[in-house]
């Protein structure tokens, strides 16, 4: 009996460790002349941020009214549509000065410094492509939410890289590791393509995926909640605002300045937090 207490009480040390740990201190807010910003991505080189505007009522409308936003580290607004001619924008991923968009069934490469879309690369059989992610060797990850699927795009090919899954968005390569945000759940993609779940039990529309160090993420929330989550799956709430309706969609964290970056979607504006 004392060895069953005692290892009960060991696991509560586990499990209350890491409570009220961290917290975000609001730093500024833009005013609401973005336009459905769904994703938040930062240029380290450029020293901007990118922000995608769906545009529309429909996040998935194919309708020509998409475009790339461009904001300042300090929240000023450089401009709302620095690249325009895009259907329902969502998830960004930069590589060798281009920057690559998820953009319905294509993946849009947009030349940085001539601020202009450069071609569009056809995912076949895709059907909603949310979010990006490049390794170093320049392999594109996006996500397919409604076709369950993440493909890999190299060059101007694309093939599926995981299948089987419930509703994947956010993806995240990190430390030679692809990691998908799938229906509240956190996994990791091993080199065999097996899965491993890192934590689940956060909301359905689990939406941004960000790395703090080798095993904490930032995970987002589409509704309105940002976790951080622990290598051991427990989970610490760092922001709700579901009951105010201020959506939290795909997220951007700076690790050096420990400041996170985040789209309301409907509010159209974007909110940066400092985490204590």
């Amino acid at each position: 009996m004392k060895r069953i207490l005692f290892a009960l009480f060991t696991a509560s040390l586990v499990v209350t460790s890491y409570a009220q740990q961290h917290s975000l201190l609001k730093v500024w807010e833009t005013d609401s002349t973005f336009k459905v910003p769904e994703s938040v991505l930062i240029d380290n080189e450029n020293k901007v941020l990118y922000v995608s505007n769906i545009d529309g009522l429909d996040p998935w409308g194919r309708d020509n009214k998409g475009s790339i936003g461009k904001l300042g580290m300090d929240g000023k607004i450089i401009a709302v549509d620095w690249v325009r001619g895009l259907q329902a924008p969502k998830g960004m991923g930069i590589y060798k000065g281009y920057l690559y968009v998820a953009d319905l069934t294509d993946v849009v490469q947009i030349d940085i410094k001539k601020g202009e879309i450069k071609k569009r690369i056809p995912v076949p059989y895709a059907e909603n492509l949310n979010d990006i992610s490049i390794d170093p060797k320049g392999n594109i990850y996006v996500s397919d939410s409604k076709g369950k699927r993440v493909y890999v795009v190299k060059g101007n090919d694309a093939s599926p890289f995981v299948e089987g899954l419930q509703g994947p968005n956010g993806v995240k390569w990190f430390n030679e590791n692809l990691y998908i945000l799938d229906k509240g759940a956190l996994l990791k993609v091993e080199y065999d393509r097996k899965l491993t779940k890192l934590a689940d039990g956060m909301e359905g529309g689990t939406d941004g995926v960000e790395p703090v160090t080798g095993k904490e993420f930032l995970v987002s929330c589409w509704a309105g909640v940002i976790y951080y989550v622990y290598p051991d799956g427990t989970k610490e709430k760092l922001l709700d605002t579901r009951n105010t309706k201020f959506n939290s969609a795909d997220i951007a964290y700076d690790p050096i300045a420990r400041m996170i970056f985040v789209p309301t979607f409907w509010r159209n504006s974007v909110i940066a937090y400092e985490l204590k």
